[in-house]
């Protein structure tokens, strides 16, 4: 039981749960890989052992009272430093928030309490959560335990390098525009972001969100396999009254065919060889496990969604972020706000907002004829790591590989990233999308594509 690090969470809470191992001895575990590893790849940034073990031994005393201890009983699971968890600073990455003590869970973070997690630690993520890779001034870098030459992804870069290495089962992140996706695609893990209204999302610490967060942000977990996607989701969206847009629906829909379309080029992203063959072999895997694909020349519009979620989380209040990343002082942040500015300035909410009504009714009706969409989750293989800050065209170059992932949340869809393997000794994978309220559907296809794939060993 040296190794418990490597079970999956659902094995480990099956063992704690008829008491064949303690959560202690999982926390423990737990803590030791972490502590081998974490210096190493700079994953969690923020931790403390004497808390993890009085976890542990509460979700120990619950078993041993013989009291449900929750579907995650005794898991250790990381959460992102920009969310609220009660005694830490959700610093979010940023120097000006490093004394911002959070005094509430956030409900997912709680919600994952609730069902017997164990929180093992905070994960890092880049200032602001700005960038798809992960540097800032607070914290450092984060480094891709494949090669530390590509980036992690980012924002939830912390989240999806520590479940790729074993510190914690399942980890904690967040996505408003492929902030829970990349960095599983990145870091060779899966990664889920749930739809809109699944999950409660909110840090009840900074007060009122704006609406670019409240309709394209949402909290989704990373794991590395994806029935403990299917637990985790369970567990993190249990009811809560501090999240308006939170909708209690269940789990599983009604039965729909195994049918999917399957977009090699979707609106012209014209991605690189590998990542074509990979979603082309995630096809076969779906057809090979009995389900109908069909092969489309293209989705519904991509460019104008990812456009106008830019536009709500980077344009409504665009000149009050400019000035808080110029006060924080971070190259990443100011790259990201400064190289955006033509996109998102000046804002128009009105009209985006009806434009956002428009393309949602085409998207579901889309999603109403093939329960599941097949596609890229980026135009490219990992990129090499503040890519972004080499020079305008490697900007432009990374926004527009990363058309699938903006896309998507403004119709507050569900979407998967399924990791597949490796591209030139890099991970690659693949992206899922279905209904709103669907995740089921993308889970059920991930977990066909995931039979057919190797897994990526751990670092």
């Amino acid at each position: 039981m040296e190794e418990l690090w490597r079970l999956s969470a659902t094995e480990l809470a099956g063992l704690i749960r008829c008491k064949k191992v303690s959560a202690r001895e999982a926390a423990k575990a737990a803590l030791a890989r972490l502590d081998s590893v974490n210096p190493r790849i700079n994953a969690v940034v923020d931790y403390r052992p004497d808390d993890v073990l009085l976890q542990a031994a509460a979700v120990d005393a619950v078993i041993a009272r013989g009291d449900e201890p929750g579907l995650l009983a005794g898991v250790p699971v990381t959460i992102k430093i920009g969310a609220d968890q009660a005694g830490f600073a959700t610093t979010d990455g940023m120097r000006l928030q490093r004394d911002h003590i959070a005094e509430l869970d956030n409900p997912a973070v709680g919600n994952l309490r609730k069902a017997g997690a164990i929180l093992l630690g905070r994960t890092n993520c880049p200032t602001g959560s700005y960038r798809w890779f992960s540097s800032n001034l607070i914290y450092g870098e984060t480094r891709n335990p494949h090669d530390a030459s590509l980036t992690p992804g980012g924002s939830s870069s912390g989240a999806g390098a520590a479940v790729a290495v074993g510190i914690g089962h399942i980890a904690h992140g967040s996505d408003i525009a492929g902030s829970i996706r990349y960095p599983a695609y990145a870091c060779g893990v899966h990664g889920l972001r749930p739809s809109l209204g699944r999950v409660p999302h909110f840090n009840p610490s900074f007060g009122g969100r704006s609406i670019g967060g409240q309709i394209g942000a949402v909290s989704g977990p990373l794991a590395r396999t994806i029935n403990d996607l299917r637990i985790a989701l369970a567990a993190m969206s249990a009811p809560s009254a501090h999240d308006p847009w939170y909708a209690p629906v269940a789990l599983n829909g009604s039965l729909r065919p195994k049918r999917a379309a399957m977009c090699l080029n979707p609106d012209r992203l014209n991605p690189v060889p590998e990542v074509i063959a990979a979603v082309a072999d995630a096809g076969r895997r779906l057809r090979h496990a009995g389900w109908v694909v069909e092969e489309i020349d293209d989705t519904p519009p991509m460019r104008e969604p990812a456009d106008i979620l830019t536009q709500l989380w980077l344009g409504d209040g665009y000149d009050d972020q400019l000035e808080t990343a110029e006060r924080e002082g971070d190259p990443g942040a100011l790259a990201c706000l400064r190289g955006v500015r033509d996109k998102v300035y000046p804002f128009d909410l009105s009209a985006a907002l009806a434009r956002r009504d428009q393309l949602t009714r085409e998207w579901f009706a889309f999603l109403d004829k093939y329960p599941v969409l097949l596609m890229p989750v980026s135009g490219e293989l990992p990129f090499p790591d503040n890519l972004d800050l080499k020079d305008e065209a490697s900007f432009k170059r990374v926004w527009q590989a990363q058309l699938p992932q903006v896309a998507i949340p403004l119709m507050g869809l569900p979407a998967l990233t399924v990791s597949t393997g490796l591209a030139r000794g890099t991970p690659v994978g693949v992206q899922l999308v279905a209904a709103r309220f669907r995740e089921d559907l993308c889970l059920a296809a991930g977990e066909a594509i995931e039979a057919g794939a190797r897994p990526l060993a751990m670092c």
